[in-house]
């Protein structure tokens, strides 16, 4: 067999059923769900409306938000039919090896880790600085050598923080997929409820007036903006790396996929409108928003319950990050493009211990000792380019006579994954140059990487 035929060699999806065998099927619609709010509204939904509104779109971040959803919404019916028609675990990576063969899978999947662990690791940080200073309210202080990443000049050397809460998650995903989703559903339900608290006592001091001018940007500041907050949805799509474990994955998947969209956009919209309602949008470019409206309407009390809020918010965000990246990083050693040792599952509790615990080593040292900011958009590319292939590969899943879905389909096939597909690349084209230069030395290690260990080892071979 030759190296070209290698890499396009396509695995039968039967072939990763029986692989996925010792997975326990036991997550229900609710919690595919609340899984999907708690990977999508993390801090952001506290700080983002205001910024973005203030900098781009003024009141119309309201349509920003909306143009977003739409956007969103195509690519999360292409995953939702994926999903329906090929319930196995892996998400993208695995959709991919199954419509265009090993190396587009890999090259999703390699993509994919970059996203889900970069993302735990970045928001590790920032729940360690919230936890930080809802500590100091109370004259509670971490001695400084242990409060930050490795910056000697600086006197900090590790995030002691941001460490112990990325193996706290991972210990809780350890010990089964039915006590994680029960804390997650919990944390989310709190995280709703303080939005809601928000939303309402904050409805009582809107002034209309505040929402004239609409667009001040104009409509191109409108659909600016919503570029912006597209990346506020980023997260939906780890509902598919559950597949292998979910009940009734033809009517389940596409329920948790769109349901937890429509959800967390309605959020998104309800704290807009109050947020460009209670202050001028002229006044929200600052890093708290929503705590700076409470000052100014003397509700400073509710405060601490937003930084509560923002606490749960990127806790649930962590939760289903990881565990979507021990899944990920799972399938890939079931095929044996990574040790296979990566893919053991544990007799007593049905979980990948092994990827849980190779994905915790690698996000607690990220997080608790460089500094990612220059990173994270690198978050936004690996994303984007899962959804466009995914977009695009739809159409090739409707012409495969071999798999048969009788579940969820796309409406308006061909157009909207077309649409979806062009939407992507608008976004991808949207990113900076060294944004680029970066990913391309991070895919360049992977394919190192899968020609070197993955070719040769792959389980296809055999």
């Amino acid at each position: 067999m030759n190296i070209l035929s290698k890499v396009n060699r396509k695995t039968s999806l039967a072939k990763f059923i029986d692989r996925d065998k010792n997975l326990e099927r036991t997550i229900g619609t609710k919690d595919l769900t609340m899984m999907g709010i708690g990977a999508v509204i993390g801090a952001g939904i506290f700080i983002l409306p205001g910024t973005v509104a203030a900098t781009t779109a003024g009141p119309g971040i309201i349509v920003s938000f909306i143009i977003a959803t739409i956007v969103c919404s195509l690519c999360a019916m292409c995953y939702a039919e994926f999903s329906s028609a090929l319930p196995v675990a892996g998400s993208a990576y695995t959709f991919g090896n199954i419509i265009f063969g090993e190396i587009t899978g890999w090259i999703i999947g390699w993509g994919l880790v970059l996203e889900y662990m970069l993302s735990v690791a970045t928001v590790s940080t920032g729940w360690s600085a919230y936890l930080q200073s809802f500590l100091a309210n109370f004259g509670i202080h971490i001695p400084k050598a242990l409060s930050a990443n490795y910056d000697p000049s600086h006197g900090t050397y590790v995030n002691i923080i941001a460490i112990l809460v990325v193996v706290l998650i991972s210990w809780i995903l350890t010990r089964g997929v039915q006590s994680s989703a029960k804390l997650n559903d919990i944390m989310v339900l709190v995280k709703i409820a303080i939005i809601i608290v928000f939303v309402v006592a904050g409805a009582f001091f809107v002034k209309p007036s505040n929402w004239n001018p609409f667009m001040p940007f104009g409509v191109s500041g409108v659909f600016h903006g919503a570029s912006l907050v597209f990346f506020a949805y980023l997260g939906f799509d780890v509902i598919a790396a559950s597949a292998g474990e979910v009940k009734n994955p033809k009517r389940t998947m596409p329920i948790g996929i769109i349901g937890s969209l429509v959800v967390c956009t309605i959020l998104y919209i309800l704290v807009s409108v109050v947020l460009t309602g209670i202050v001028s949008y002229k006044d929200l470019n600052v890093s708290d928003p929503v705590t700076f409206a409470l000052q100014l309407i003397h509700l400073d009390k509710l405060g601490m319950l937003i930084s509560l809020g923002a606490l749960a918010g990127m806790f649930t965000m962590m939760v289903n990050m990881i565990f979507s990246s021990s899944r990920l990083i799972y399938s890939i050693g079931r095929d044996g493009l990574l040790p296979k040792g990566l893919s053991k599952i544990d007799d007593k509790r049905n979980v990948p211990k092994h990827s849980i615990i190779f994905v915790t080593i690698v996000i607690a040292a990220m997080g608790g000792l460089f500094s990612l900011d220059k990173l994270a958009s690198l978050v936004n590319i690996g994303t984007l380019i899962a959804f466009t292939f995914m977009s695009i590969g739809v159409i090739f899943l409707r012409r495969r006579k071999d798999i048969k879905n009788d579940g969820f389909k796309v409406p308006l096939y061909p157009f909207l994954p077309i649409v979806s597909v062009i939407a992507c690349i608008y976004l991808l084209l949207q990113l900076p140059l060294d944004t680029w230069i970066t990913a391309a030395i991070w895919f360049a290690i992977g394919l190192a990487i899968y020609f070197g260990y993955g070719v040769k080892h792959s389980r296809s071979n055999k």
